[in-house]
């Protein structure tokens, strides 16, 4: 079976830190910063980027739409 890997991008202006995108993420790959944007929110990120598989559970639960999800099959 073909593995992939995963990698996200946040749209940081408009993520508000709701944290579902957190909890969703089956692989804890993503974790609130500490750094804010420019409206105050403490905005989602890949803490650790080599664990994601790029199942796009994190956008599905996103109710902004913020997150798009990349997958590449590895070797």
């Amino acid at each position: 079976m073909a593995k992939f890997k995963g990698a996200i991008v946040v749209n940081v202006e408009r993520c508000k830190g709701c944290d579902l995108c957190v909890v969703a993420c089956p692989s804890d790959v993503l974790a609130l910063s500490n750094e804010a944007n420019s409206k105050g929110y403490n905005f989602s990120h890949m803490e650790t980027p080599d664990n994601c598989v790029g199942c796009s559970a994190c956008a599905y639960v996103c109710p902004d739409a913020c997150i798009t999800v990349y997958r590449v099959k590895s070797e």
